[in-house]
């Protein structure tokens, strides 16, 4: 199964590298993947006492910060190498201060797992979620260091528990401990014979409460505000905009409107230009001198603003969930205590059902669903203030998986 894996993982290679020529996202990846080993020996010594941590993408990344803080604060001493698979998580933390430095994670070979793991020799390596590789767990568990998952939520159509994913399955038990986001999960374990599962809760809830106590005031957006009743569309693809732009090109000029698109390029800013028939702004193109109350719609075509900018928000659309794509961050509106709406295909999304079932969620498929959730938040109070007030309690009730998963880790 490993000489299998192996040929895999250099067939995945040369496919990256034909794909590279046609896909910018792609070429970042192979690119960055070739200076990895450079920056690891720039700037760590083989003398130095290292931890390691990886995520596959930005949401992993947010997902460990947390508990990625609490660390570092608790080993000064330590190098750290945060490494990330995915474009989408390396180029938008690339310079993040959690970690003395920032890598591609190279490929998963034999090859490159043993001169990783031969050069650092992590005391200690977190890892997030389910983005487990096989040659790298292996290579620490030949060199006896310690290594565990956290926020690991897993469903039973995965590999490690297929008749074939006996290597999979082999690298998910080599962690010393798995910290998991629910009783379901430390289930799938136990019946894999894995007895060192820990229900530790969800690490996000930390992070976006801990958003809450930081500085989210951005005068741009106070002053296209206006004090007026503001509903923010984040992450959204071009399958959630089908839904919520005639709302927004119907809607009564006292109502603003915020639009923080995935895809951040000319083409989508100008196709969504082209179809909102109310005064827009594109955040790139304001002038510091402009009045921006006159406009009814903002489009923020830059990165890093959207927890923030849910603070201005009194009902929050979160994308992803309208395609295949993937539903984003809900918890990020939800700490702020408003009302959050996405699409219908969020199942591989637990904390989407949670947050229906706890009050502060609605499904909305429709354009008339939409239509009818929204008018409905804007015009009952009783039935607004209840679901925002169900959205700040499911995020104030789930809070401490840091706290236990540290707590574990420092003193075992």
């Amino acid at each position: 199964m490993r000489l299998f894996y192996n040929l895999l993982i250099f067939k995945a290679s040369v496919i990256l590298q034909i794909l590279s020529l046609f896909n910018t996202k792609i070429k970042k990846g192979v690119e960055g993947r070739k200076s990895s080993f450079l920056k690891i020996e720039k700037h760590i010594n083989s003398t130095d006492k290292t931890i390691w941590f990886h995520c596959s993408s930005l949401g992993e990344y947010e997902q460990g910060l947390p508990v990625f803080e609490e660390i570092r604060s608790h080993y000064p001493d330590h190098k750290i190498v945060l490494s990330f698979f995915s474009p989408s998580g390396y180029e938008i933390r690339k310079n993040s201060t959690i970690a003395d430095v920032v890598i591609y994670l190279p490929l998963d070979s034999n090859k490159n797992a043993k001169r990783f793991v031969d050069f650092l020799k992590p005391e200690l390596t977190v890892f997030v979620k389910y983005d487990i590789w096989p040659n790298y767990i292996n290579q620490l568990e030949k060199h006896g260091l310690k290594k565990v998952l956290i926020s690991a939520a897993l469903r039973p159509n995965q590999i490690y528990f297929k008749w074939y994913g006996g290597l999979f399955r082999d690298a998910l038990t080599c962690f010393e401990y798995i910290f998991t986001q629910n009783e379901e999960t430390k289930l799938l374990l136990k019946n894999i014979d894995y007895k060192t599962a820990i229900v530790s809760g969800d690490t996000r809830f930390d992070r976006v409460s801990n958003q809450i106590n930081t500085n989210n005031r951005l005068d741009f957006i106070e002053s296209f505000k206006a004090k007026k009743t503001t509903i923010v569309f984040g992450s959204s693809w071009q399958e959630d905009e089908a839904i919520f732009i005639d709302f927004i090109n119907n809607a009564d000029d006292n109502l603003k409107f915020i639009i923080a698109p995935h895809e951040i390029n000319e083409t989508n800013t100008s196709r969504l230009l082209n179809i909102i028939n109310k005064e827009t702004i594109l955040f790139s193109h304001k002038d510091s001198n402009e009045d921006l109350s006159n406009y009814n719609v903002f489009i923020i075509d830059t990165i890093g603003l959207l927890s923030k900018i849910y603070s201005y928000a009194d009902i929050a659309y979160v994308g992803g969930a309208m395609g295949k794509t993937g539903l984003h961050n809900i918890l990020e509106p939800a700490t702020f205590g408003i009302p959050v709406l996405f699409g219908n295909n969020h199942k591989k999304f637990p904390e989407a059902e949670n947050l229906i079932n706890y009050g502060g969620a609605v499904e909305v498929s429709t354009k008339d669903k939409l239509n009818e959730t929204i008018h409905l938040l804007l015009s009952n109070t009783n039935f607004y203030e209840n679901k925002s007030q169900a959205s700040k309690e499911f995020i104030t009730n789930q809070k401490g998986a840091t706290k236990l998963i540290t707590e574990h880790l420092f003193n075992n």
